[in-house]
């Protein structure tokens, strides 16, 4: 637990002392999700209809974006292997990393979701679910993201085959991510929706940790 705390709070001081890796992400989702009202339309029923979809894929890109920051320089010094080699679990690294990553990343797009929903003109109900499966959704992207980042990390122009490799594996979450803020926004129940997300999440938390452990390791070698 002491060794999980230290990487987290180090990840944290090395990210709020370089802000943009913080402000970046949030930047992005921001501008993302404000600017499809200007390319689409600005009808509130169809800014509703569009805002489940577009509120996930500008999250998910948004984290995405966020993976290097706490992976590439920590590789590159050396410090990934410096940390396996103290004897600190590679899983252990990865799940703090996650963590970290969620606190400046994914907990902020959770935050500012509810504006956005507003922007998008989604109802208070769905609203509040887009917040809800946005909380129970992004610690997966988090996880899963940290597998394809360390298979790429070894590689020039890995920011390429990273998509490619991660992409694919975020698609069942923002499938019903979207589909639990739909439901709400039409009166339908939206719990096997949230179920599955969390179903997700417990699934990430007990695998992706050490299959991205795995990564890292071929990677360093």
């Amino acid at each position: 637990m002491k060794n999980f705390n230290r990487i987290v709070t180090r990840e944290l001081s090395v990210v709020f002392r370089s802000q943009s890796e913080f402000v970046y992400p949030l930047a992005f989702f921001i501008m993302v999700t404000s600017m499809f009202p200007l390319a689409v339309t600005p009808e509130p029923a169809q800014l509703a209809f569009i805002a489940p979809g577009v509120i996930w894929v500008a999250a998910l890109l948004s984290l995405l974006l966020s993976l290097n920051a706490f992976y590439q320089s920590d590789f590159q010094d050396g410090s990934l292997e410096q940390m396996l080699l103290a004897g600190v679990s590679g899983s252990l690294i990865i799940l703090a990393k996650a963590f970290a990553n969620w606190i400046v990343t994914g907990l902020p797009l959770v935050l500012i979701a509810p504006i956005i929903g507003v922007l998008l003109n989604l109802e208070l109900q769905a609203n509040m679910i887009a917040m809800l499966a946005l909380l129970i959704g992004t610690p997966s992207l988090c996880l899963i993201g940290a597998i394809g980042i360390n298979l790429t990390v070894g590689l020039r122009n890995g920011g390429v085959l990273l998509t490619l490799l991660v992409l694919p594996l975020f698609i069942p979450i923002l499938i019903f991510g979207a589909s639990a803020v739909e439901a709400a926004s039409i009166g339908k129940n939206y719990s096997g929706q949230l179920a599955i997300l969390a179903a997700i999440l417990i699934l990430s938390l007990m695998l992706a940790p050490f299959a991205a452990a795995a990564a890292m390791k071929i990677s360093i070698d």
